[in-house]
């Protein structure tokens, strides 16, 4: 069986095709939604999900969330004394479902569908895959987010012959893709994104607001680790209200004093017309690589958490002068689209005729050189596959030697819109030997090959001596090698992870703790005698006793949680 997994930049969740639809996988606690947070103490102890985010605010030290925005980068994360790369953390959360799903559906799971953003370079996808791995799952397809979340609305229409935009805003990533659904065909007109554009960004605007507004130096103290979640929590909590109320009080101890800061959603709105700018450029570029007018769209659809904000919803009716459709769950939508994939892959009768197409959302090339008179000049961009081609595709360029006997020629492959490489990615580089013969009779053809994953693979050959040299994007800036690849799976058997059962009262645990921070007077004294109470359980090793204090005790603790949203 293969399942369908969103591993997201603030939650994560699984789903499976059953019964002619796909099916949401609930994890240890019930829930659909795991929280893409993991944390590690000093003796290796592992947690992941709602018990690691409630832990944030007591160790912020030993947690670690928002690593999918380090996806393929070198950066390294400090827990529990011990440094960890996005891509192995992301293996301990991709773990956790994968053990959610065995034990919800009753067998092994090796294999997985996983979502990306559509804006995901060949680095960041490798690195998915390498975290996939690393959690004992074998990646039978990458598929970007807003065509998983389009396959999940598609299905809801396959009689229609329609057009849609989908406006994919999560937690730390946003895309945009045109679709087109005809003869139950699904095909990517054109992609865009900004993989560093999201709900996290609004939180980090509201704090930097609160802190200008208090007139207070950037490295003011008040941004010592316990201080600055207490931050964040309050900037979410002031988020929500201003999304379902006309004002929202920041309110923040400080030194052992609350400082208040009032501030109406017209005033919000002000904050984030930068965000709202960043938000456009995408779309632009989308519709017209698209070459649509947007009065042809027969819909918009919203997908990602973030998209539940009034505001957000605003801006979109007002840029396409219609109300948007959000009537699958925003949260789930992509998880529900990539079970769909996987049951294609596995090639179930009821999505037998389903075709899904996609494209490359960014224009890949090389490095060349241009004449200027007597004088040549470096660092131009010289396009191979073009963004918005439809995928798999394979595309060859010939060039040529630019100086007489010239022996090597070094490509250098880039990412990027831009014309000169500067303001491109840069990828990876190969450094081929030619003959040496007079400028320009050299030939060298370079061929691009981009797969269904969104995996580059470069071939170039020197047809003079019939020389080839593959290059096989592997050793990137940031990403793992072979060599270090080992080592981090050895590291991660190490770690002692908790028996699933057992899962179920460390996130409890770590839920009073995490409302004791946050409460005062008789609530932080309740909550501490219910926290001891529960450890005196827990040491009895009564499973029936832990069971009857949980379902007592959890209805509370949500209504605690609801009246401090409020």
């Amino acid at each position: 069986m293969i399942i369908g997994i969103d591993l997201g930049t603030t939650n994560s969740l699984a789903a499976v095709w059953r019964n002619g639809q796909s099916e949401l996988i609930p994890n240890a606690l019930g829930k659909f939604l795991t929280p893409s947070v993991v944390y590690v103490d000093e003796d290796g102890m592992v947690l992941t999900g709602e018990a690691a985010r409630d832990l944030q605010l007591i160790k912020p030290q030993n947690c670690a969330s928002n690593f999918k925005r380090m996806m393929g980068t070198s950066k390294m994360l400090k827990l529990g004394g011990r440094e960890f790369r996005a891509e192995e953390l992301s293996s301990l959360v991709l773990r956790q479902l994968k053990e959610d799903a065995e034990n919800y559906l009753g067998e092994e799971i090796t294999e997985a569908v996983i979502s990306v953003p559509a804006y995901f370079g060949d680095v960041q996808r490798k690195a998915t895959k390498l975290a996939a791995t690393m959690a004992g799952l074998n990646v039978e397809r990458l598929i970007n987010e807003p065509t998983a979340a389009a396959l999940a609305y598609g299905l809801h229409n396959k009689n229609d012959e329609h057009q849609f935009l989908v406006f994919d805003l999560g937690g730390g990533t946003f895309d945009v893709s045109i679709l087109e659904l005809f003869d139950n065909i699904m095909e990517v007109r054109a992609s865009a994104g900004d993989n560093f554009l999201g709900g996290e960004d609004i939180v980090d605007i509201l704090i930097e607001a609160y802190r200008s507004h208090l007139d207070l130096p950037v490295n003011f103290e008040w941004c010592e680790p316990t201080l600055q979640r207490h931050l964040r929590i309050e900037a979410e909590r002031v988020k929500r209200v201003l999304s379902m109320r006309d004002e929202a009080t920041f309110s923040v101890e400080i030194e052992g004093q609350y400082c208040d800061w009032n501030l109406t959603t017209e005033e919000f709105e002000e904050l984030l017309q930068a965000f709202f700018e960043r938000i456009r450029i995408p779309l632009e570029r989308t519709i017209r690589d698209a070459r649509i007018d947007i009065s042809q769209l027969d819909q918009v659809v919203l997908v990602g958490g973030t998209t539940r904000m009034p505001l957000i919803r605003k801006l979109v009716t007002r840029l396409f002068g219609r109300i948007p459709a959000m009537h699958l769950n925003p949260d789930e939508v992509i998880a529900q689209g990539a079970a769909i994939q996987a049951a294609l892959k596995a090639r179930h009768r009821e999505l037998q005729d389903v075709v899904v197409t996609d494209v490359c959302p960014y224009s890949l090339g090389v490095e060349t050189s241009k004449s200027l008179g007597h004088t040549r000049e470096d660092g131009y961009f010289s396009p191979i596959i073009e963004r918005n081609k439809s995928i798999p595709c394979s595309r060859v360029n010939n060039f040529y030697t630019i100086y007489d006997q010239q022996t090597q020629v070094n490509f250098k492959i880039y990412q990027g819109e831009s014309r000169r490489v500067v303001d491109n990615i840069f990828l990876a580089e190969l450094l081929v030997n030619v003959p040496p013969k007079p400028v320009g009779e050299v030939k060298i053809e370079v061929r691009f090959t981009y797969d269904i994953n969104g995996i580059l693979d470069v071939d170039i050959t020197v047809p003079l001596t019939g020389a080839k040299n593959r290059l096989v994007i592997e050793q990137n800036p940031g990403a793992l090698t072979e060599e270090e690849i080992k080592p981090s799976l050895a590291k991660l058997a190490q770690l002692k992870i908790h028996p699933r059962d057992e899962q179920i009262n460390q996130a409890l645990i770590a839920r009073m703790d995490h409302l004791y921070q946050l409460s005062l007077s008789e609530t932080r004294i309740w909550i501490s005698d219910c926290s001891r109470k529960f450890s005196y359980l827990l040491e009895l090793q009564d499973p029936d006793l832990i069971a009857d204090f949980r379902s007592k005790i959890e209805p509370i603790l949500d209504n605690l949680e609801r009246d401090r949203l409020l």
